[in-house]
């Protein structure tokens, strides 16, 4: 009889839990900082507001099924790109185009007030990320038209390096690179950035152009989509020295989903996946002249082998904890990179799967209230205290 009573016991916690994960997560305000769909949109000519299901990470509808109430969409280029101002606003035409078609479903905003009103419309708030400081084109009256248009970070560079500010990519590949950081005009960006509202983003940036960001910002900064390096040691993630100095900043870093990024076996198996497919990948890349492009067909060719190299769901967690225990909770947040990956982790198919980072986050014993911010309160409060009133 005990046992029975036990038995039953456990499975009305286990369904108090699952209908808790699901309430908690719709109540919460979910921003993910980084979305890149809208280089799908330039690649393929995709809509937002069609069903994508099986093409992309990404659409309207999945959007608001996976609880997603702020978005912050992606404006990319990379350094080859031919007039990378005018390439940037066509992506911002295209979101522009979309919001226009559904102004019942998605709306753009310009500050906290604004958002909060349209997520209590239940409506999401857009707003853009510049990826990528060679989009300026080394002007600083391109930020204000930037800002204008939405756009509240810029990720100060990709992987390729500005005039003015060396990446992580190049700083660890290219010697001449090393040591450079941020040029004066770097810091007169950042200044100005400052001045206007706009966000400071340091994904992507070179070890020594993020010590330089950290002694020019008189504001919070963000890392819109990088993980932990300790956890997994690329270039592209952050040492406990700089994670402690973006809470110390009462800055935010949001975790990104990419299996390269948060599980240190992936890159190796991933690069013996493609030599298995050299000649097909150099086939591919010769036709479409665009590697990422060609590389994330055959991903798509060979989608059972490429499934298998997906990071374990846990990971994701193990990144996210990691902060926590190293900093505490206000410093942590996400920022998926969705769409502009090709390997998400187990389980986080696309956008309608966030809702297993809260109940993944209740099951390891946080509180609502610590969810929420993790889930948004975190980088609010950070894109506030960037605003000037």
């Amino acid at each position: 009889m005990k046992i029975k009573s036990f038995i039953i016991l456990t499975l009305l916690v286990n369904n108090a839990n699952a209908q808790s994960y699901q309430d908690i997560h719709k109540k919460a305000i979910l921003v993910d900082t980084h979305n890149d769909f809208l280089t799908k949109v330039m690649q393929y000519d995709f809509a937002l507001d069609s069903d994508l299901k099986g093409k992309t990470h990404t659409d309207l509808s999945r959007l608001k099924t996976g609880g997603v109430d702020v978005q912050f969409f992606s404006v990319w280029s990379d350094g080859n790109q031919r007039n990378p101002f005018a390439f940037a606003n066509r992506q911002i035409d295209s979101l522009d185009a979309a919001i226009k078609r559904n102004p019942d479903k998605i709306v753009k905003v310009a500050n906290v007030k604004e958002l909060l009103k349209v997520v209590k419309q239940n409506k999401i708030a857009a707003l853009i990320g510049l990826e990528g400081g060679h989009q300026i084109e080394n002007s600083l009256e391109n930020i204000d038209i930037f800002y204008s248009r939405g756009t509240r970070y810029i990720t100060l560079t990709w992987n390729n390096s500005t005039d003015w500010a060396t990446s992580a990519f190049d700083e660890k590949t290219k010697p001449e690179f090393k040591g450079k950081g941020l040029s004066d005009f770097g810091k007169k960006v950042v200044q100005h950035m400052n001045k206007i509202g706009m966000m400071v983003d340091i994904s992507h940036v070179s070890e020594k152009t993020f010590w330089d960001v950290m002694e020019t910002t008189s504001k919070p900064i963000i890392a819109s989509h990088s993980s932990v390096y300790q956890l997994c040691p690329v270039q592209r993630n952050l040492k406990d020295d700089q994670i402690k100095a973006i809470a110390k900043n009462n800055g935010v870093i949001q975790i990104n989903f990419n299996s390269g990024f948060i599980d240190p076996t992936v890159k190796k198996r991933e690069d013996d996946f493609m030599e298995s497919h050299k000649a097909e990948l150099d086939s591919l890349t010769a036709a479409t002249k665009n590697e990422n492009i060609a590389e994330e067909m055959i991903h798509i060719k060979y989608k059972q082998d490429s499934d298998k190299l997906r990071a374990p769901f846990s990971l994701v967690m193990d990144h996210i904890e990691y902060i926590i225990k190293l900093v505490g909770i206000d410093y942590v947040g996400i920022g998926s990179d969705f769409d502009g990956i090709v390997l998400p982790p187990q389980q986080l198919d696309d956008v309608t799967t966030y809702p297993l980072i809260t109940k993944a986050l209740i099951e390891r014993g946080y509180s609502k209230k610590d969810i929420n911010k993790i889930l948004g309160g975190n980088i609010l409060r950070v894109l506030k205290a960037n605003e000037v009133h």
